[in-house]
């Protein structure tokens, strides 16, 4: 079972990546959130890892943090949530408002994520609302609520705008993330006709 990989990206895409360990490219799923903290390719990096065995595939999952895997082992033992939904709920909302979210039953939050749904949110909250809370470094940590309020519904929205108008759902977290890290506080406050206006700016 690999744990962990450490090599040169030799190649990243906003889901996954090839890492270079040795002269063997191992492919690895990520999130968006770690597709961030990666530095470019051709840059050294290492990745806590999980791997998942089937019958017709061995599929690496790759995470920068502990807190993330953490979060992703979790989601996966929920019924109806598979290792591709874990990422992508993963890629939609931070760690410390995933855990806020589902401790306090924050049902429409939870279902404003692609691909989960009423259900999905209750068996979450239900299934995970204390085991969240025990996670350690992710709930009451230095700046929570500043990455909670910058993860607001207004990003959300304009993902979902860019997604009707044609643009592919990673390729619009990419655009708005980039305007989020340029200035983070300036984010948390533009309404969605300003992050749609700056991200297809960003596109274009």
């Amino acid at each position: 079972m690999i744990a962990s990989l450490s090599g040169k990206i030799f190649n990243k895409q906003i889901d996954s990546l090839i890492l270079d360990v040795g002269g063997v490219g191992y492919e690895v799923m990520i999130s968006s959130r770690t597709y961030d903290a990666l530095p470019a390719a051709g840059e050294d990096a290492f990745l806590l890892i999980r791997t998942n065995v089937r019958e017709d595939a061995i599929t690496l999952y790759g995470f920068c943090e502990q807190e993330e895997k953490d979060l992703f082992l979790l989601l996966n033992s929920v019924s109806g949530i598979g290792p591709k939904l874990a990422l992508g709920i993963l890629s939609g909302i931070s760690a410390p408002e995933l855990c806020q979210a589902i401790s306090s039953k924050y049902f429409a939050r939870l279902t404003a994520l692609s691909g989960v749904g009423k259900k999905t949110s209750q068996r979450l909250c239900v299934e995970l609302g204390e085991k969240v809370g025990a996670l350690s470094g992710v709930t009451g940590m230095p700046g929570a609520a500043a990455e909670v309020e910058v993860e607001g519904f207004a990003m959300q929205d304009a993902v979902s705008a860019l997604v009707n108008l044609g643009y592919p759902r990673n390729t619009a977290w990419q655009a708005l993330r980039s305007i989020q890290q340029r200035d983070p506080e300036a984010a948390a406050r533009m309404k969605v006709e300003e992050l749609l206006r700056l991200a297809l700016q960003a596109m274009a």
